[in-house]
């Protein structure tokens, strides 16, 4: 990777230069079956709608704070990007009533009603489907963002120093996050090309970075699994060895 990259924008835009063609995100849900694999072309398509989406429809600015109520999965890494490439500090488990706007799964509807800012709700169904009914108070993901644009630019440069990311007890700018991210692929031995199939939920940073920050910051990829407890040994080991994963964590 690019080493003036400063933000995990910039380590997606480095990533889409070298080789849009090969996988970045793999997804699966082991209590639904679903699967999903985005190449780093495709998951920077839907960052950069979710980024027009962010920072056209819902005015979001840099500063601005966003509550961030997701589990581990692939659109909850795509929001996480589209907050860096606006500037927007995602909190990760935030508190809605104290953010400027709330991006929720269905689970946490109820604690999200408490941000008095825009509200986006995501149904998390597979292939990114729609919700049957939109939750009374919050604009549906699913179609909002397919008829935002394929390119985004920021109206102002996000400031590689400013704050980024907080997660339980960490806070970080988007440079310290790149630093991060790098520091834990080395200390896991990712480089390009490889795969990291993580388990880990996004509560926390370690699961952010393994599921997410590390396999970009080195040009690896992860195959991300939500609900792997439901999969078994020797699933995983089948798993392992169709996406050519190369750690496991």
């Amino acid at each position: 990777m690019n080493a003036s990259d400063r933000t995990p924008a910039d380590l997606l835009r480095s990533a889409l230069a070298a080789d849009p063609a090969r996988p970045m995100v793999t997804f699966y849900d082991d209590a639904t079956g679903e699967r999903v694999e985005l190449s780093v072309a495709t998951f920077a398509n839907w960052v950069a709608k979710t980024a027009n989406l962010l920072q056209g429809d819902l005015a979001a600015e840099p500063g601005d704070r966003l509550a961030l109520l997701l589990p581990a999965h692939w659109q909850s890494a795509v929001w996480l990007l589209a907050c860096s490439s606006v500037g927007v500090v995602a909190e990760v488990g935030g508190d809605p009533a104290a953010a400027d706007l709330v991006v929720t799964g269905p689970d946490t509807l109820e604690a999200a009603r408490a941000c008095r800012g825009e509200r986006i709700a995501l149904a998390l169904r597979p292939m990114g489907g729609r919700f049957p009914q939109p939750p009374e108070g919050f604009a549906d993901y699913a179609v909002e963002v397919p008829g935002q644009g394929d390119r985004f630019a920021p109206f102002a440069p996000v400031d590689p120093d400013a704050p980024a990311l907080t997660v339980g007890d960490v806070a970080l700018s988007s440079a310290e996050l790149v630093a991060r991210a790098r520091a834990d692929g080395t200390a896991l031995g990712l480089g390009a090309g490889s795969r990291l199939l993580s388990g880990r939920s996004y509560d926390t940073w370690d699961g952010l970075s393994a599921g997410l920050f590390a396999p970009l910051a080195t040009g690896g990829s992860v195959v991300l699994c939500r609900h792997l407890g439901e999969l078994g040994e020797d699933g995983l080991a089948q798993r392992v060895e169709s996406e050519r994963v190369t750690l496991t964590v």
